[in-house]
């Protein structure tokens, strides 16, 4: 209990939940939260599908990932620089968004909201370094924990709380709450500490992009291995990308939304996630990816069941809670894949790598996802989003065979590079 107490207390430790916070604030503000605005003001579905384009810089933050590790802002140290700066630049664009009109000036809202995804997904690359430079070996779980914690607790107030305070506020008033929450965020960096052990930044471009790339492709099937993990949430992302505007339409409050879908959501999600780790634990990666595979897609269909029974709340509620549960268990299978599949090495790049990947496929499903609700309507919406699931499914041989309960042979060679 001591030692718990001792590296729960320790100021390294304590200063990522409010840079967790800082992380996960923004993410809603551009995702579900805008889509309830945009809903609420009668934008058409179609254009709320396409706004998904806004998250485009998580998926390609890789590209300047390396500038920021080789460059840094004087004052406050090479990452807390550049960390305090993307605050200051994120509260005045999430303020400056929520006095736009996506009713009226739409490509306005679009371009702030890029501006925020863009501020957003730079401060996620310095955080995700600084937290790896600053903690000592024994504080790595911690501090992981805290910052997920943060995470988390952020995903909440920017989601299910502004969709509660929206009900009574305007949306200019919920937006420069959310701006000056990013503002005291700032204390959180001006207090952590500088990292103790100097790190000595990449010389080259060559060094910091190019070797850890190259270490990567030339593997046999690395492309395909690209293209599995584009392809294996996609049901989920499809399904996930009109959540929001589906509820409001059945008739729910913003309320009933923030409360169920964001709040009771959230903690199944967490649920979700803490079982998978249990079923990884007994059948191994590959089985667990089969498994959750399909039953990830399959949950798809209770929003089918909720869509033909209309506004009942029993129904909303097993339909989010399912839709979570499962959909927790397939994460957290397929990120214990991806950290399988890095070079220890270069880790935090190659990692970079693939996680952009599945940001892009979060964003780029969401595109057509108006356009089919227009034209084939809810319940048969939500059933046709299954088959998104049959694409990775079919690439499960390849990369995550059944029988293999550990790596796969693609894995194991990348500790042969």
């Amino acid at each position: 209990m001591k030692d718990w107490l001792k590296v729960y207390s320790s100021r390294r430790v304590l200063c990522l939940l409010g840079l967790g916070l800082s992380s996960g604030l923004p993410l809603a503000l551009t995702g579900s939260t805008l889509q309830a605005w945009m809903a609420s003001v009668k934008v058409d579905l179609r254009l709320i599908g396409i706004f998904s384009l806004v998250g485009l810089p998580y998926t390609l933050k890789i590209i300047w990932a390396p500038l920021m590790d080789r460059y840094s802002i004087p004052l406050l140290g090479r990452r807390r620089g550049w960390i305090f700066a993307s605050q200051l630049l994120l509260a005045g664009s999430i303020v400056s968004l929520g006095f736009s009109s996506p009713a009226s000036m739409p490509w306005v809202t679009a371009c702030l909201a890029l501006a925020v995804a863009f501020f957003s997904a730079s401060q996620d690359i310095v955080v995700d370094a600084y937290r790896a430079d600053v903690l000592a070996k024994a504080e790595l779980g911690a501090g992981a924990a805290t910052s997920v914690i943060g995470y988390r607790i952020a995903m909440l107030i920017s989601g299910a709380l502004a969709l509660i305070l929206s009900d009574h506020l305007p949306w200019y008033t919920v937006y420069g709450l959310m701006g000056v929450m990013m503002i005291l965020n700032t204390s959180f960096t001006l207090w952590a500490p500088e990292p103790e052990e100097r790190v000595i930044p990449p010389k080259t471009m060559k060094e910091a992009v190019l070797e850890p790339l190259a270490s990567y492709f030339q593997r046999s099937g690395a492309v395909e291995m690209l293209l599995f993990i584009m392809v294996f949430k996609l049901a989920d992302a499809v399904a996930g990308a009109m959540t929001t505007p589906f509820l409001l339409d059945l008739g729910f409050s913003r309320t009933d939304v923030g409360a169920v879908n964001k709040a009771f959501g959230l903690l199944s999600t967490i649920f979700g996630t803490l079982a998978g780790g249990g079923i990884i634990a007994r059948i191994g990666i590959n089985r667990s990816l089969w498994v959750f595979a399909f039953i990830q897609a399959l949950s798809n269909l209770s929003f089918t069941a909720l869509a033909m029974l209309g506004k009942s709340y029993p129904a909303m509620v097993i339909a989010i809670g399912m839709e979570n549960i499962c959909g927790g268990m397939g994460t957290a299978a397929f990120i214990a894949f991806l950290m399988s599949l890095c070079d220890k090495r270069f880790t935090a790049t190659q990692y970079a790598l693939l996680s952009s990947l599945m940001a892009v496929t979060r964003v780029l499903a969401g595109v057509p996802t108006g356009f089919m609700v227009e034209s084939m309507g809810w319940a048969m919406f939500y059933a046709v989003s299954v088959l998104g699931a049959v694409p990775g499914i079919l690439l499960l041989p390849r990369f995550a065979p059944w029988n293999d309960r550990g790596q796969t042979d693609w894995a194991r060679s990348t500790e042969s590079v």
